[in-house]
């Protein structure tokens, strides 16, 4: 009866490692493609501004915010 015990609680701490290896893994995933979004808003919103400057340049006193 122990040992049934011990290799039930050993089988459910695999069960949970697997369980969490796939959280983790999700996560990473998630996290890299949270990255890459930054990094294409960061590049969107650079040419955004070199495209406004030089209207801004043009205006007499700037476009109005």
């Amino acid at each position: 009866m122990k040992n049934i015990l011990t290799i039930a609680a050993l089988v459910i701490a695999l069960g949970l490692i697997g369980y969490l290896y796939q959280q983790l893994s999700a996560t990473q995933e998630a996290l890299k493609q949270s990255e890459q979004r930054f990094a294409d808003c960061q590049k969107v919103t650079f040419q955004l501004q070199n495209q406004l400057a030089p209207l801004q340049k043009k205006q007499p006193g700037g476009i109005p915010q």
